[in-house]
C-alpha cells in the first residue's frame, strides 16, 4: 500500500466504518507513524491534531477500534478502515460520530429487491409467484425452510446448513412483505430488547 502522506502536511484522512454494518463511525487523521502503529497492533491509532501526538482511539475510554481491513482510495491519499468498535465511538456517547447505530446492509438490499418484484408483479419471478399464492403458502414455506435448517443443523455439512439458513432468511423476508412489515420493524423490536 503506497500512501501519499505528502499532500496535507504528512496527514491523510481516515474514514472508520463498522465492519459488520458498514455504518460510517468517524473520521480521523493519520501520519505515517500512526498508520504503522495501527497496522502493527491491529487497533486504530490516529494523529491527533489538537493534542499534536499519536492518539489510540479508546486509550482513555477503553472503546477501542479493532482493525478488520484497510483500503486506500484511487488517489492514494485517503484510507478506509473497517473496524469492530468495542462500544460507542463518539465522545458524545453516540454509537457513531454521525448518529446512532444502524445495521443496513445487503439484507436490506435483498428486502428491497423482494419488495420491488412483488410491487412490480414481476412475471416469471419465483418471489412474486409465491407471494401470489397467499399468506398461508408463504408461511408454510417459511415453516418448511425452518425444519430443513434444523435437520441440517444436526448434520456436519456446513454448505447445506448455510444454504438452508439463506433459504429461511429469503422466505422470511417474503413473509414480512406479505404481512406488511419490514426488517426495520423487527430491528426496532430487537433494539428495544437490547436496552
Amino acid at each position: 500500500m503506497n500512501i501519499n502522506f505528502n499532500k496535507d502536511n504528512g496527514l491523510v484522512p481516515v474514514i472508520i466504518q463498522d465492519d459488520r454494518t458498514l455504518q460510517v463511525l468517524m473520521l480521523g487523521y493519520m501520519n505515517e507513524e500512526a498508520f504503522e502503529k495501527t497496522k502493527a497492533e491491529g487497533i486504530v491509532t490516529f494523529f491527533s491534531r489538537s493534542k499534536n501526538r499519536l492518539w489510540t482511539k479508546g486509550e482513555e475510554s477503553g472503546n477501542f477500534l479493532t482493525v478488520k481491513s484497510i483500503d486506500i482510495d484511487c488517489d492514494q491519499d485517503t484510507l478506509l478502515i473497517k473496524a469492530l468498535p468495542k462500544n460507542v465511538v463518539c465522545h458524545t456517547g453516540s454509537f457513531s460520530c454521525f448518529g446512532e447505530k444502524n445495521s443496513k446492509g445487503f439484507l436490506y438490499e435483498l428486502e428491497e429487491k423482494i419488495s420491488q418484484r412483488i410491487d412490480d408483479k414481476a412475471e416469471g419471478s419465483y418471489t412474486y409467484s409465491l407471494y401470489q399464492r397467499g399468506i398461508n403458502k408463504v408461511a408454510q414455506k417459511v415453516g418448511e425452510e425452518a425444519v430443513e435448517l434444523v435437520i441440517e443443523a444436526k448434520d456436519d455439512n456446513e454448505l447445506l446448513f448455510k444454504n438452508e439458513a439463506a433459504d429461511l432468511i429469503y422466505h422470511f423476508l417474503i413473509l414480512l412483505k406479505a404481512k406488511g412489515f419490514s426488517m426495520d420493524d423487527i430491528e426496532g423490536i430487537l433494539k428495544n430488547r437490547d436496552k
